[in-house]
């Protein structure tokens, strides 16, 4: 045999393997050790994590005769090490693996690897000892993409167990089934729990996989300082994104990554538990959306009450006659006459003033108490609009005794 040989001489492998086999344990708790003394984290373990340890280096050492014994043949390498994952790391619970990082375990496997070079001087013969030391580094290489295997094993399970409970999460809300459970199972996605949640709607983008558009998502969505959770459900994709201040602003982050189309974001609510309000306006606005195309992207769903009401949206009919129709109507009756004469006359103040018997002035002092009162100014071509759409549903809504004025000076019981 000369020292550039890659294994050790035939009939000299049993008796290497058998002088190996028998001081397994010495190596296995020599490398123990130098563990406690080298690696902080090993001793951070508890008692039953660092005896699976053991067992792993145990079960590698011995591995390792089993090499010497019967190599495999060049070329079956790939196979062997398939094997090798089970053999090393089956002794220990898949648990583990969430214990011990990648880079914990290559440290584990190169300090084993030193323990087994120092001592194997002693353990075999001299002229064999080059072609051994090259079966160790081959064996290593082996054990490192066996560990390589366990932990990219590990890391698709746990993502596609994550991508489930994650669409589980965005499932709930939207279906309204905010609870205790709801939230610990968002904890356990990474979710901070944290005030100020809004649902965000839009197309799937056609050119990427939903896993790179989730990925994406939550990075830009992490670099703005919120958290994110994404779900892709038919054509449409959901996030649902916290620790928002401003919806349309939190919208704004990730509308680029949505596809072609409407993106419309719900109201800001106080936590994930009444993310479904949010989750609800922002569906009934995905919905109306069409009915305004030019409206912005992203667009807010209370921007799109007007839709939202024609279309069937009961909630946001209320909202129209509660937060504007009956305001107007709570002024004595002189604003709602004003902004419906004003909008009659295609936006004309002096036509306006003519039909309510009063100057233009009057109209245009009027209107601005319009805008002080509602929010919407009804010289803006789409408030004008909303405005409209208020007036028709708070006169087809039951009249109240609080709300409703005949004239100037009466109510109506």
């Amino acid at each position: 045999m000369t020292a550039s040989s890659d294994e050790p001489v035939p009939e000299h492998r049993a008796g290497i393997a058998s002088a190996l086999s028998r001081s397994s344990g010495a190596l296995s708790t020599a490398a123990m050790s130098r563990m406690e003394i080298e690696l902080p984290w090993f001793r951070e373990l508890s008692a039953e994590d660092r005896s699976w340890v053991g067992l792993i280096v145990q079960a590698g050492i011995r591995g390792f005769t089993g090499w010497l014994l019967s190599p495999p043949a060049t070329g079956a390498e790939g196979s062997w090490g398939h094997a090798l994952a089970g053999q090393v790391f089956g002794a220990a619970p898949r648990e583990l693996a969430g214990v011990i990082n990648l880079q914990q375990t290559v440290d584990l496997i190169r300090l084993s690897i030193d323990v087994v070079e120092s001592n194997i001087d002693r353990l075999v013969p001299p002229g064999d000892l080059p072609a051994v030391r090259a079966a160790v580094m081959r064996y290593a290489r082996e054990v490192a993409f066996a560990t390589a295997e366990v932990y990219a094993r590990a890391a698709e399970s746990r993502g596609a167990w994550d991508a489930r409970l994650e669409a589980l999460v965005v499932d709930s809300v939207l279906r309204s089934e905010g609870d205790e459970t709801l939230l610990s199972r968002a904890s356990a996605l990474g979710w901070a729990a944290r005030d100020g949640v809004a649902v965000v709607l839009g197309d799937v983008p056609s050119a990427r996989t939903e896993t790179d558009v989730f990925e994406e998502v939550r990075r830009v969505a992490r670099e703005a300082g919120m958290d994110a959770l994404c779900a892709a459900q038919g054509e449409r994709l959901v996030v649902v994104l916290g620790g928002v201040d401003d919806g349309l602003a939190a919208a704004r982050v990730v509308c680029g990554l949505f596809g072609d189309g409407p993106v419309v974001v719900g109201p800001v609510t106080s936590g994930l538990d009444r993310a479904h309000v949010s989750a609800r306006a922002a569906g009934s606005a995905l919905r109306a959306a069409p009915g305004w195309p030019q409206a912005p992207r992203p667009v807010s769903s209370d921007d799109l009450l007007p839709e939202r009401a024609l279309a069937g949206d009961g909630h946001a009919r209320r909202r129209l006659v509660e937060e504007v129709y009956r305001p107007l109507l709570a002024s004595r009756g002189t604003l709602e006459s004003t902004v419906s004469a004003y909008l009659a006359a295609g936006g004309s103040t002096e036509a306006a003033g003519r039909a309510l018997f009063v100057h233009p002035n009057t109209v245009r002092y009027r209107l601005r108490q319009v805008v002080g009162l509602t929010g919407l100014d009804p010289t803006v071509p789409r408030e004008g609009f909303t405005l409209q759409i208020a007036l028709v549903l708070g006169r087809q809504s039951p009249r109240t005794e609080s709300s409703t004025f005949v004239g100037n000076d009466q109510k109506t019981p």
